[in-house]
């Protein structure tokens, strides 16, 4: 079996050797019958890998301990370095070294048959490399966020939804006991009807000033790197740090909103919406290469009445985390398996069989693997994690334009402001374009 068979298509193509006039013998290796304890290879789901920096190497790791499961065999990034300590651990996992790597997405994409794919990249690239693999009906583990501006999302949840591709967003706070509890007692009325919600994220990264143009590191491809963003000379600013920068990312705002906003939405019904008016007011590097705002304070009004504010956490009296008040008091929830209630018993109280009971995972990579063999959606299916990012996009809009924004959250539009309604997008250095669907 050639390891670029995936575990669909071994079935098939092993069914078929026995089908044919002449029965030739067959002489398999226990290691692949699965004889010496393991899981035979043809009913792993066969996965590839697109950006094997930080984040992709730590979801590799998660992916690895369900081995049994999951065998990676394929991999791309633009960073040779990065990309052959990715090979050398999946090779080691594998037992072999036949894990293919590639430099360019186009090229994986035209070569590799797979059942799934885990994408983790610089936002900018997210439209684009999203939309494609999901048109290639390979069910995706994306990161949060899901794009860098609201038209790229957009074509990114159609792709999705058109492909019927299993998709599993890397907002893994859903996974966690503290947030689904919080969330579940909260959609339940357990602090009554909820008028406010506080959504505490990072304080932003201040400026570098602006680094003296350098070489570009060996083994690097900085015009791929940049893709459709506007090119630039390298100044030593990639990994990880392009978060600061807006031609890539929004800074804390938009790297955290597809978790604290996220749980937010959860916790009220509000996860498929969106806010029909939003204002904010940020504070930006007043020099150098770092552009993200370092200070950030956004308040939304949504249909139903509730307001929800988004602030960088020191501008809020319980910092970081997902903080709803409601008219009978209050839940809030953060990282560390933290939650507190106005009222301890509210912690303790129990959800009836008649109640609300949202969905509940307790491993958000063996969830996505789940739901790759059962075919239900996921735990953080698209859509979510687009109306998630959708908030704090238009509070960037808001904040850009220093103008109150209204927003259709049915058609997805800016209501009467053409200008605010141009930052829905940005231009694609070409030949770079999103996928017409």
């Amino acid at each position: 079996m050639k390891e670029k068979d995936t575990r669909r298509g071994f079935i098939k193509k092993s069914a078929s050797l026995f089908t044919g006039t002449i029965i030739a013998p067959l002489i398999v290796p226990s290691t692949v019958l699965g004889l010496n304890g393991s899981t035979p290879p043809g009913d792993r789901i066969v996965m590839g890998v697109i950006g094997t920096g930080s984040q992709g190497m730590s979801n590799m790791r998660e992916f690895i301990k369900l081995r049994d499961q999951v065998r990676f065999v394929a991999l791309c990034d633009v960073d040779a370095r990065r990309l052959a300590a990715a090979k050398s651990l999946v090779d080691k996992t594998n037992g072999s070294n036949d894990c293919r790597t590639y430099n360019d997405f186009r090229e994986f994409m035209d070569k590799e048959t797979l059942d799934a794919v885990l994408i983790a990249l610089p936002d900018h690239w997210h439209g684009i490399i999203y939309s494609l693999a999901a048109l290639k009906k390979w069910d995706i583990y994306g990161e949060k966020p899901i794009c860098r501006t609201i038209n790229d999302g957009k074509i990114i949840v159609n792709a999705v939804k058109k492909s019927g591709i299993i998709w599993q967003t890397g907002s893994w706070q859903r996974s966690q006991e503290n947030f689904h509890r919080g969330a579940e007692l909260v959609i339940n009325g357990r602090i009554g009807k909820v008028k406010y919600i506080e959504v505490g994220l990072p304080d932003g990264v201040k400026g570098i000033g602006t680094p003296p143009v350098q070489e570009v590191p060996e083994g690097l491809d900085w015009d791929m790197w940049l893709g459709p963003a506007l090119k630039v000379p390298y100044r030593g600013v990639c990994h990880w740090n392009w978060r600061w920068i807006l031609d890539y990312s929004g800074g804390q705002l938009t790297d955290w909103a597809g978790h604290h906003i996220d749980i937010a939405n959860w916790g009220t019904g509000l996860e498929f919406t969106g806010p029909i008016e939003i204002e904010g007011t940020g504070f930006y590097p007043s020099e150098g290469i770092y552009n993200a705002p370092v200070e950030y304070d956004i308040t939304c009004r949504y249909s139903n009445g509730i307001v929800m504010r988004i602030a960088n956490a020191s501008r809020l009296p319980k910092g970081m985390g997902t903080a709803w008040y409601g008219d009978l008091g209050w839940i809030h929830v953060d990282r560390g398996n933290k939650i507190s209630a106005s009222d301890p018993k509210i912690l303790e109280e129990k959800i009836g069989e008649d109640g609300i009971h949202l969905y509940k995972s307790t491993n958000h990579f063996q969830d996505f693997i789940d739901c790759v063999k059962s075919r239900k959606e996921a735990i953080a299916p698209i859509e979510p994690a687009y109306r998630a990012i959708s908030v704090a996009l238009l509070g960037e809009i808001a904040m850009t334009t220093g103008q109150s924004i209204k927003w259709d959250p049915v058609k997805e539009e800016i209501i009467d402001n053409p200008i605010a309604s141009r930052l829905l997008g940005r231009p694609y250095r070409k030949p770079w374009k999103l996928p017409e669907l």
